[in-house]
């Protein structure tokens, strides 16, 4: 892991990376350093930061300002260490001939006013192959930090694109322990989301235009948590209340401490 900036605002340490190329942000307390195991006494006991992996949507990337507020409220008010990748193709990642296509198809789709959802879900389907295995990498070299530390407690939050890559990640990868998706349904998902059985908040647009509300349904319905809730509210796929974003924070925060 190769630190590129160091920033601090507001209470919050933010670290610019990239790991084997992949371009990443650590945002941790200010009164927190990233260091690394080194860095501490010998006879020091290991940081158990809880440690919250925020996934983007998609056309997004790592540094959106929704994502960063999020990542400053779980860093100031809970004191979590919070990371986000830009997924492929996005943010600072260069787009392949295949991420042209699926612009142009996308654009053609919708001046056509043709549907575009089985589309996106094959699309994104792709991109999450390659995300799950760096997502998996980060969270092995961030947990060598001692500003994170070895086994604290792994928490994952994304939405649409970020629910793409997060339910594989949360069905293969036992460290994290809860997770919130949503805006996300799709047969290339049932399967990843039978291995998942962390606590999970799922949140659903009921007017969703890029999900079809049976499928998003499906996907909750596949989840094997013992713990599960659905939290569907009126309107569109952008359309998410602001409560709503609180709320899964809270969540994540319940379990997390």
């Amino acid at each position: 892991m190769h630190f590129t900036s160091e920033t601090t605002a507001d209470g919050v340490t933010e670290h610019c990376f990239t790991l084997d190329g992949v371009p990443g942000v650590l945002w941790l307390p200010a009164t927190a350093q990233a260091g690394s195991p080194a860095a501490a006494p010998a006879d020091a006991a290991p940081t158990r930061r809880p440690l919250v992996l925020l996934g983007h949507g998609g056309g997004s990337h790592k540094l959106a300002p929704g994502l960063v507020a999020r990542a400053g409220r779980c860093a100031t008010r809970y004191g979590f260490a919070v990371a986000a990748l830009d997924a492929p193709g996005h943010g600072e990642r260069p787009r392949t001939a295949q991420d042209e296509r699926f612009a142009t198809e996308i654009g053609e789709l919708l001046a056509t006013g043709r549907p575009i959802s089985a589309r996106v879900a094959r699309h994104t389907a792709a991109l999450a192959e390659q995300a799950v295995p760096e997502w998996q990498a980060v969270i092995d070299a961030l947990r060598k930090l001692d500003g994170v530390g070895p086994d604290g407690p792994v928490g994952y939050w994304g939405l649409s694109l970020g629910s793409v890559i997060g339910v594989p990640l949360a069905g293969a990868d036992p460290r994290i322990t809860v997770a919130v998706f949503g805006l996300a349904g799709d047969d290339s998902l049932t399967e990843a989301a039978r291995r998942v059985t962390v606590p999970v908040e799922f949140l659903l647009q009921w007017d969703d235009e890029l999900v079809p509300r049976r499928a998003a349904l499906a996907l909750f319905d596949a989840f094997a948590s013992a713990e599960k809730t659905l939290h569907a509210n009126p309107g569109g796929h952008l359309d998410v209340p602001d409560f709503e974003v609180t709320d899964s924070e809270l969540f994540l925060a319940r379990h997390l401490r």
